[in-house]
């Protein structure tokens, strides 16, 4: 029986740019998932004075804030909007993919209508160092609505589940990073205990319409070996953007002082 591969072969890397050279079809699905992305900063102004729902529980009240955690809220939270772009490379799992995410969009936008919440985020962030700062831009960025469910959970799960049909490894690490995000939103005070666990309740049941039932022998053996380097670029990329605001964070407080 011959021995799996533990290190990346020339093979592999030809196969990684391969994929980042395929064209990437543009259809209707994809462009109506795009098109929705925009409307979550307006819900907010179409439940203007609506009464508010605030569903926390003792451990919402039991979890500090920790600004720090703003960080990992961010760059994995790209890192896990990347990562299908470049290894979900199948046509049905493509499809598959996009109708997965439209569904948690769709099911989230509703509620928001439906139950329209309130984050439990503080009036002020304590603090000075670049996790203070960046969770400051966070709350200056994203309104305290849109709450439940929590969508930038259920979009990080979806995103984990479907690169499980492409690398088993990369798909349980993704897994990992999508409940990093979770408890990021947790340690931030983006939202509450229940938000969290129905953005993930509400990204199994879109697996589980469109996805599971997905051959994982369609995923072609050098598009399952490339897999893992495009997850490392895009982990580079995240990183490099992390750094330019950290950049930024100490050039605006250094004119500060």
């Amino acid at each position: 029986m011959k021995a799996p591969k533990r290190f990346p072969t020339t093979a592999d890397w030809a196969a990684a740019a391969q994929l980042l050279r395929r064209p990437f079809p543009v259809t209707a699905p994809m462009v109506a998932l795009v098109s929705l992305v925009p409307v979550y900063v307006f819900i907010p102004e179409l439940v203007r004075g609506r009464a508010l729902h605030a569903p926390a529980l003792v451990l919402d009240r039991l979890l500090p804030l920790r600004p720090g955690w703003a960080l990992v809220y961010g760059s994995l939270y790209l890192f896990l909007i990347l990562l299908p772009v470049l290894v979900v490379t199948g046509a049905e799992h493509t499809r598959r993919t996009v109708r997965a995410y439209l569904l948690v969009w769709l099911a989230a936008y509703a509620c928001f209508f439906a139950c329209p919440t309130v984050s439990p985020r503080p009036a002020q962030v304590p603090g000075d160092g670049f996790g203070a700062w960046g969770l400051r831009l966070l709350y200056a960025a994203d309104p305290p609505l849109n709450c439940f469910p929590s969508l930038h959970v259920a979009h990080s799960f979806v995103s984990a589940l479907t690169c499980l049909h492409v690398h088993r490894g990369l798909g349980l690490a993704a897994l990992l990073c999508a409940g990093l995000v979770g408890a990021s939103t947790l340690f931030t005070k983006q939202h509450y205990v229940v938000d969290v666990v129905a953005g993930a309740l509400l990204a199994g049941s879109a697996f589980v319409v469109f996805l599971r039932r997905l051959p994982r022998d369609e995923v072609p053996e050098a598009d399952s070996r490339a897999a893992p380097l495009l997850a490392l670029g895009i982990l580079g990329l995240s990183s490099v953007v992390l750094a330019a605001f950290w950049v930024f964070y100490r050039s605006s407080s250094t004119g500060g002082t």
